[in-house]
């Protein structure tokens, strides 16, 4: 346990000492959420969306979304896959310490920027911009941890098929920018076409943002996508241990 925690101390100074990093991961959701929030009409209840405002039942859970999608998707595969390119993970299968370490610092160095700028967005947006707090904070929580897994699980799959750090981005954005599009972002998922509000629910992003909606507002999150990000989560990760490589 000790090794762990300075390895993901070690981590995480590396992660804060790359300027993109945080930059991105902090930078670009609470963009979204300030640069939209101030506009006076997101603010006001819409039938559009329920009768609540925008603010909280889209454009918070989009901004929490987007979040979790860079980190699994882009940041996270391309630090393994980098490491990979660079030997680290073979010098470190020779050493006392398993690579498989390095892999659960990262993760766990990805999950607290996650957490913590998910705390900024909501404290951000209650306290700048009156936004309504997750009306079922149960509900929100089972659907952010299942929706943090599932696209990790993807992210895991990008990291084990990438044979270089740069592979591992252009996969990650691949993957990001259609979910974007199919999963309820570009277009909420209320103006989409039948057939496509269907592919919102079952992929992990989509499953994740609308998930995410339907609790803000305070309803249960919905089967289907609970069942999509479980799905999602148990394949992703077997098809990661299946295919990873350490070299």
């Amino acid at each position: 346990m000790a090794a762990l925690t300075k390895m993901t101390a070690v981590e995480a100074k590396l992660f804060l000492r790359d300027p993109g990093a945080p930059i991105t991961v902090l930078g670009i959701p609470v963009a979204l959420l300030l640069v939209f929030g101030l506009m006076p009409d997101t603010r006001k209840p819409d039938p559009k969306f329920g009768g609540h405002a925008p603010l909280s039942t889209l454009i918070a859970p989009m901004s929490v979304t987007i979040l979790l999608a860079m980190l699994a998707l882009t940041l996270f595969p391309a630090a393994i896959a980098t490491y990979r390119e660079k030997g680290v993970l073979k010098r470190l299968s020779a050493s006392p310490v398993p690579p498989a370490r390095l892999l659960t610092a990262q993760l766990l160095v990805n999950l607290a920027a996650a957490v913590i700028v998910v705390l900024i967005i909501t404290g951000v947006g209650r306290l700048a911009l009156g936004m309504d707090l997750p009306a079922n904070p149960a509900g929100f929580a089972l659907s952010l941890v299942l929706g943090t897994v599932a696209l990790f699980s993807v992210g895991l799959v990008v990291a084990a098929l990438a044979p270089t750090g740069r592979a591992a981005s252009g996969i990650g954005a691949a993957a990001f920018f259609p979910m974007l599009a199919l999963g309820g972002v570009w277009v909420p998922k209320e103006q989409l076409p039948s057939f496509l509000q269907s592919a919102a629910d079952v992929l992990p992003l989509g499953a994740t943002l609308n998930s995410l909606r339907e609790t803000w507002a305070g309803n249960a999150p919905g089967v289907t996508q609970l069942v999509a990000m479980a799905v999602f989560a148990v394949a992703g990760i077997a098809l990661a241990a299946r295919f990873f490589r350490w070299e």
